[in-house]
């Protein structure tokens, strides 16, 4: 039974380190070749974490469904640190990401990937999840 419970303990302590992509939004309008901001949000919790990590990806997908970031990250436009800070009190922790949309990228749908690394808890073990956001290349 204590098993079960400390997976479960892991399993909640994991979902709560979860981050988001704040930036861009869904369905926005890139431009191949052209920079745009890719915000990766953190926010709080009650269970202690260290961050190592995040990688952003682009891939297009215009004439196939777009694969999962834990399938194909894609081209890579960032790769390293990750510190998320406050900026404003109405928004999570976050950092904002630069990056420039490839100028290989098909018009039509493509998708912002990101995979986020951190470690988490007293131990601590190593946490990894990946996110994706659907934007337009006009």
């Amino acid at each position: 039974m204590k098993f079960f419970a400390s997976m479960i303990l892991f399993a909640v302590s994991a979902i709560a380190q979860n981050a988001m992509i704040g930036l861009p939004s869904t369905g926005q309008k890139v431009t191949a070749g052209n920079e745009i901001v890719v915000q990766v949000q953190r926010p709080n919790s009650l269970t202690g974490s260290k961050e190592m990590a995040v990688a952003i990806g682009f891939s297009s997908c215009t004439s196939s469904p777009c694969h999962t970031p834990e399938e194909v990250m894609g081209t890579i436009l960032y790769n390293g640190p990750f510190d998320p800070e406050y900026h404003e009190s109405s928004q999570p922790p976050y950092e904002n990401f630069t990056v420039t949309v490839p100028e290989s990228a098909a018009k039509g749908k493509g998708q912002i990937n990101v995979a986020h690394a951190t470690l988490i808890g007293a131990g601590p073990f190593p946490y990894l999840e990946t996110l994706n956001k659907t934007v337009i290349v006009a």
